[in-house]
């Protein structure tokens, strides 16, 4: 498969189902220090790269020992406790490693906005200027169902689109788009490249299976693949089961969907968001 060695901007995005023990839910320290080696390899390479990560919630949920809430006011409070945990945790292991962080927490108006938008921009590029490793995550402390980006496989297919990334990885619990469930069928078979995001593709990622821990399901990622080819970005889907995948992705050696870029000159952020609305 193709290799990505030329990209200059790489945004990697990680579910809650890759950060956390599938049997307890609580996260998986050892993973986690792999994504960030992984990460600082990347860098080491001579590319820019910014991680939007999930697992507030869930981390918050492990510190304070409380089952999952229902309530809106109940996941503010545990993406509070949840987001201060996660972020120390990737500063300790990114210092570890030569690196910094730092942490961006965003909410869909700042997309909309076209001044909160350009400023948003401008502070990722003097974090890319300083060295810094951008961690980004939807601001759910404060966030309501209005202003939410939905998951963050949008979320990050619209950081990739404002950041002017080159690639973004998007890693899962399965191994990329199927012509079918292959949970119910051995005859469904993986899709390794899309040139083209039609209506079967689309009717495909509806027959496949999301994450079980996780809110982003595979239309959603294949939403995400619209948003981020049309930016002009290549999007790979792949399991992150082993998070030694990300390196090999990069090198061309990996199993996963490869959607090509592109590029629409006529994509614009706002009216993504809207799209989605409606």
């Amino acid at each position: 498969m193709q290799d990505f060695l030329d990209k200059k901007r790489v945004i990697i995005k990680v579910g809650s189902s890759t950060l956390v023990h599938k049997k307890t839910g609580r996260l998986d320290y050892i993973k986690l220090e792999r994504l960030v080696r992984e990460i600082c390899d990347i860098k080491n390479r001579g590319m820019d790269v910014c991680l939007v990560s999930s697992g507030a919630i869930a981390v918050g949920r492990q510190t304070l020992g409380i089952e999952k809430p229902r309530s809106i006011a109940k996941k503010q409070a545990l993406a509070s406790v949840g987001q201060a945990r996660l972020m120390a945790a990737y500063q300790q292991y990114f210092s570890e490693y030569g690196q910094a962080a730092g942490q961006v927490l965003m909410t869909k108006y700042t997309m909309l906005d076209n001044v909160a938008r350009k400023n948003a921009e401008n502070t990722f590029e003097a974090l890319f200027k300083f060295d810094v490793i951008p961690v980004v995550n939807a601001n759910d402390t404060v966030t309501t169902f209005e202003i939410r980006f939905g998951d963050n496989d949008t979320l990050s297919a619209l950081v990739t689109s404002l950041i002017h990334g080159d690639l973004l990885i998007l890693l899962s619990d399965i191994d990329g788009l199927y012509t079918g469930d292959p949970k119910k069928s051995s005859r469904t078979k993986l899709i390794k490249e899309v040139d083209e995001i039609d209506d079967r593709i689309i009717q495909m990622a509806e027959g496949t299976p999301g994450s079980d821990i996780g809110t982003g399901g595979m239309s959603t990622k294949i939403t995400a693949a619209q948003m981020a080819t049309a930016s002009g970005a290549d999007m790979v889907i792949a399991n992150g089961e082993d998070i030694s995948i990300i390196h090999r992705i990069i090198e061309g050696n990996y199993t996963g969907t490869l959607f090509r870029a592109r590029y629409d000159e006529d994509f614009y952020i706002p009216d993504v968001l809207k799209a989605i609305d409606r």
